[in-house]
């Protein structure tokens, strides 16, 4: 597998997750090989429960505020690479649309990342799955890369589009693209290995305007562009009393601020049109936070004002209230698991029934 500069954070802190692991019983779940399991069919898909994409443990996760799992997608922690029907590998991120499906982007995992998988695995595919965990859309092959059709390259990030087509931030490729849903046609491209437009993209959202925000993770910055490629609004350089680093997720606000996790710093920062900071949280000013740094990859704000952190190698999903008040936890901070309680580098995590900030999928699939 390619090493794309999206995993150099991951492999300064290698070590240190070896370490962790090394002294952590991983307990696997046993999941069906083809299916999802639902621990409680009740809760499944209920406002205010909060989807987790559980990168290294090879699964999605959807808990409630009670912290139990209501509904898993995924083998789990693996040594085997098998991306297939069953399975997803690196798992970037995780949007719940209507009807109760799921799509996923899938990265694979780099070498050397992983204990048990020090070759690493290839995935490459952006799939929908339903309840029972059946594949019901996929874009991309398990296992192959590249940028022809039906080729991706680390895709790290997918929503679905109003007009129902999938918008995937194909980060190896550099590029944004919109795939039409039913032909699997790219109808929309931004950036290409060559174009030197984007360098790393992590996010992409579509805005109330039609035009598209990107966090262009490895220039830390995040942009705005129309439809034709222009850009007409960027933040980038420094923001507050620091300069952003590692722009791993950016969403337009209802009063028009913009949130923006700033992953090299660790921060959560709100910004106005002129940069100026209303609202900012440190990841690693708790007590027990990986010291080399948690980079945590996404945030959005929720209805009530809250926001929902994914702070990764922190290895725990956070809600916090605006006066920076743990209001939810799940994982243990700075404790690599599987089991329950536990996470293993979470990447993004949304609170179902909430897209405040994000792009509404449409009301059927």
């Amino acid at each position: 597998m390619v090493i794309t500069k999206q995993w150099i954070r991951f492999l300064t802190i290698v070590a240190t997750s070896v370490l962790l692991c090394s002294g952590l019983a991983i307990s696997l779940f046993a999941f069906g090989a083809h299916q999802a399991r639902a621990w409680d069919d009740g809760g499944f898909n209920e406002p205010g429960n909060v989807l987790i994409s559980d990168q290294f443990n090879n699964r999605v996760i959807e808990v409630d505020r009670h912290k139990h799992i209501v509904w898993s997608f995924g083998s789990g922690v693996s040594t085997q690479c098998d991306p297939g029907p069953g399975t997803i590998i690196g798992l970037n991120d995780a949007e719940r649309l209507s009807g109760g499906l799921t799509l996923l982007a899938g990265t694979g995992i780099p070498p050397s990342t992983v204990p048990g998988l020090a070759a690493g695995c290839v995935d490459n595919r952006v799939i929908v799955v339903n309840h029972a965990g059946q594949i019901v859309w996929q874009y991309g092959q398990a296992g192959m890369t590249g940028d022809g059709p039906n080729l991706l390259n680390v895709p790290v990030f997918a929503i679905q589009l109003p007009n129902h087509n999938i918008m995937i931030v194909d980060q190896s490729n550099e590029r944004v693209i919109e795939v039409d849903k039913n032909t699997k046609q790219i109808v929309f491209s931004y950036g290409c290995l060559t174009c030197n437009l984007l360098t790393n993209p992590n996010s992409a959202e579509l805005l109330p305007n039609g035009h598209i925000l990107i966090a262009d993770e490895n220039v830390s910055r995040a942009i705005e562009i129309t439809r034709s490629g222009k850009i007409v609004r960027e933040i980038s350089g420094q923001v507050g009393t620091l300069n952003l680093n590692l722009v791993a997720f950016a969403s337009r606000l209802p009063n028009g601020h913009t949130l923006i996790t700033d992953s090299g710093n660790s921060r959560i920062v709100e910004v106005t049109r002129d940069k100026h900071v209303v609202f900012e949280y440190f990841t690693n000013t708790d007590p027990n936070s990986n010291p080399t740094g948690p980079f945590p990859t996404n945030a959005v704000q929720l209805k009530n004002g809250h926001i929902s952190i994914a702070d990764q190698f922190n290895n725990r999903v956070l809600i916090i209230d605006r006066n920076k008040t743990i209001d939810f936890q799940y994982g243990i901070t700075n404790v690599i698991g599987s089991g329950p309680d536990q996470l293993y580098g979470p990447y993004t995590a949304f609170v179902i029934g909430d897209y405040t900030g994000q792009t509404p999928p449409p009301e059927d699939f």
